[in-house]
């Protein structure tokens, strides 16, 4: 179960760093109040996760996970440039936590 708990977290995670876009510096009532609560979310997910896993991996693919979604998410919502190099630097994230996933035992 903490698996799951890291995985939700980290889409909640792409989801609250997507809202910080449409909150616009917090300026915008609506999506700000959004953000913050799949904040909240996200932290309390990862909080569940640190129970059952190690620390310094929850995080590191926690924060992984958020990367390379808000980078996607950029590309596809926003128009951002899908070079070369922020595909290939996307690629060594997702084997950095497929790593971190293979070396932890739990």
């Amino acid at each position: 179960m903490p698996w799951i708990w890291l995985i939700i977290a980290g889409v909640l995670e792409i989801a609250w760093a997507v809202g910080l876009k449409y909150a616009d510096g917090f300026t915008k009532l609506g999506p700000s109040v959004a953000t913050v609560l799949l904040m909240l979310a996200s932290f309390w997910c990862l909080a569940q996760a640190v129970k059952g896993l190690p620390l310094g991996t929850s995080y590191a693919i926690w924060t992984g996970i958020g990367a390379v979604g808000t980078a996607i998410a950029g590309i596809v919502l926003f128009k951002e440039p899908a070079t070369a190099a922020r595909l290939a630097c996307m690629v060594l994230i997702v084997a950095g936590i497929v790593g971190l996933k293979l070396a932890t035992k739990v």
